[in-house]
Order: C-alpha cells, then structure tokens, then sequence
C-alpha cells in the first residue's frame, strides 16, 4: 500500500479505471476523511454526512471504468458531495412540504383519498415494524405510544429506570425510522395522531 500513498491523483484515477481495488482504497484513504468535514459542515448531521460519502464513493467505484474526469479528482469528490447534499436538501425541502400539507389536512380533517391511502399504508408499515421490535422495546414504546403512559409512568409499571424507557424509546424510533426509509418528521407525524 506504500507505493500507491506516493502515486498522484491522476496516477490513481488511471488504476481505478482498471478496477484496481487498491488505488480505490487509497483515494477513499486520502480523500474520504475532509469530504466528510465538508458534508457534515453542510448539513450539520454526522449519519447524513456518512451516507453522502457513502454514496459518492460507492458511485466511483460503481462508474469506475466510465470515469472520464474534466477536471481534478479533488474537484470532482467536492462537485459530488456538494451535488448530493444540495440533492438531500432539496428531497428534505420537498419531504417537509408534504408533511405540513398532510398535517394541515389532519388538523382540518380535510383530505383526499391520496393523502387517507398514504396515511393508511404508511401507519400499517409502522404497525408492522413495531410488532417486529424486540419484546421488552415493543412493551415500552406501545405503552408510551398507545397509552400515552410518561417515562416515569411506564418505569414504575415495569419496574425498570427512567433512562432505560427513554432510551428503549428512542431505540425504537431509530429502529422504525431505519427499517422503513423515511424522514423523522414523517414518523414523528405518525407517531403524534392518537
């Protein structure tokens, strides 16, 4: 692995395009640590950070033998990065329109069938996932979810800590959100309808 730390951009560029796993290493190595920084300081949130960087390397590595760069490896890593957080945003903006039309709607009780048929799928995909956590988080977050019991309610109940229902509660939540792929305002909506 000495040898290609030595070797320029361009060098790593023309390996890579043979599908040499190495240079891909080297330039994920190299480059992979600031686009992170970059990313992060743009969206302020470490896991969707990750998962640009993710995504702009596992599409280098994908387009490998297609890469015909105009400019530097540099610039092109940066372009990428930028391109898929402004991407991000956008889906998020996008995402966040719709919620507050569908909030809004709920609130009035006014809304088409697109909006009921949506709301009807998505809570029976929650439903689902729920009943697929592990028992003891299932117990917590259906009694905090379904009975709307406190912490401190469902802690004496089970005879369990308030820290551990906060945190099986928040487990669940980043279980849920994971599982199904969608934005936490999304299922925080859900979640705030009964």
């Amino acid at each position: 692995m000495d040898k290609y730390r030595k070797l320029s951009d361009a060098e790593l560029l023309i390996l890579l395009r043979s599908g040499d796993e190495s240079a891909f290493t080297e330039i994920y190595t190299r480059f992979s640590a600031v686009l992170y920084l970059h990313a992060r300081h743009m969206l302020h949130n470490r896991d969707d950070a990750r998962d640009v960087i993710q995504e702009v390397f596992t599409s280098i590595w994908n387009r490998r033998l297609d890469l015909d760069l105009t400019t530097s490896l540099n610039g092109y890593l940066y372009r990428s990065v930028r391109n898929k957080v402004l991407n991000l945003i956008r889906t998020e903006k996008r995402d966040s329109v719709y919620l507050t039309e569908i909030g809004e709607a709920l609130e009035r009780g006014e809304y088409s069938t697109d909006e009921q048929v949506n709301y009807n799928e998505l809570k029976r995909l929650i439903e689902l996932e729920v009943s697929l956590l592990p028992a003891r988080m299932r117990e917590v977050f259906e009694l905090s979810r379904n009975q709307q019991l406190s912490h401190a309610e469902i802690a004496a109940l089970l005879d369990i800590s308030d820290l551990t229902v906060k945190k099986q509660i928040n487990k669940a939540i980043h279980i849920l959100r994971e599982r199904l792929d969608i934005p936490a305002t999304l299922l925080f909506l859900y979640l705030n309808q009964k």
